[in-house]
């Protein structure tokens, strides 16, 4: 985020030009570091848990590394292709109906609409 500071005779204040904008890191917005920071926090958990039940350190290694490479490839390749709101926008189209069944004639839905109107 930007600022620009202001200087007075004894202060010097710095204003945040950053307001309105999006959260991001590292090219990373809004929706997209939830994602990240709770994937690679659960990769933790996985890692921890695989190395105190007793597998291997070499393996618990390699799973950590691999999956942690994945999350972070995947979670910016969603961010270049859907941008700031596309997985809300998918989220959102998954939930409209396929298709809409109107089973009343159609002089019967003219008909409606002139008594609504008062004609």
């Amino acid at each position: 985020m930007s600022s620009t500071t202001i200087k007075t005779r004894r202060m010097e204040y710095s204003i945040n030009k950053g307001i309105g904008k999006p959260a991001e890191f590292k090219g990373l917005k809004s929706q997209y570091l939830f994602i990240f920071a709770g994937g690679l926090l659960s990769v933790f958990i996985v890692f921890v848990i695989m190395y105190m039940i007793g597998i291997s350190q070499i393996v618990c290694i390699c799973f950590g590394v691999t999956t942690a490479g994945i999350l972070v490839w995947g979670t910016f390749y969603l961010n270049d292709k859907y941008g700031e709101f596309g997985l809300m926008k998918m989220q959102a189209i998954s939930h409209h109906p396929k298709y809409i069944i109107n089973r009343k004639r159609i002089e019967n839905l003219f008909h409606r609409k002139r008594k609504e109107a008062g004609l």
